[in-house]
């Protein structure tokens, strides 16, 4: 089971009372709630179609994906996998998708947003399981050593669109 194996991955790298089972998490609003942080703490995973397999943006809670710096960076729009098809590609399931344990042929982004967190908590395999941890923490434990900008922030209800 994929959760057992980001669990087993993360404890070996990180202290047990990091890793916790708030209550549900599918979203990052229902994650944001259930943890008493603001949605820019809660690390959304984005799964994507990639060009060899799946392509997953971890941002911050609060953002959205900028098409055009997507573009950009990987010369493919940008097409999100269906739930199904990103637990058939990543063994996770929708919400609990995450940077860990993940098959070959899997790509991991960072998105700069993360690093105006000093902790950040991002999903554990699971919609009930989630870790906290520093950017540069995921940085390591994803093997990711650049972060992109490939997401923008979601204006607040009642901001002007841009």
């Amino acid at each position: 089971m994929a959760a057992e194996d980001v669990k087993r991955y993360l404890l070996a790298h990180l202290p047990a009372e990091r890793i916790m089972s708030p209550g549900p998490g599918a979203t990052v609003e229902e994650a944001a709630a259930s943890l008493g942080v603001p949605p820019e703490r809660i690390a959304k995973t984005l799964a994507l179609r990639g060009p060899e397999g799946p392509l997953l943006v971890v941002t911050a809670g609060n953002t959205r994906l900028d098409n055009r710096q997507f573009r950009d960076r990987f010369g493919l729009k940008p097409r999100m996998l269906s739930g199904q098809e990103a637990l058939e590609q990543t063994g996770h399931p929708p919400g609990g998708v995450c940077p860990f344990a993940l098959p070959p042929g899997a790509t991991v982004c960072l998105d700069a947003s993360l690093k105006e967190s000093p902790t950040v908590f991002v999903a554990a395999g699971d919609t009930h399981l989630v870790v906290e941890m520093t950017p540069e923490e995921l940085a390591r434990l994803t093997g990711v050593p650049q972060w992109d900008s490939l997401c923008r922030p979601v204006p607040e209800k009642g901001d002007a669109p841009c």
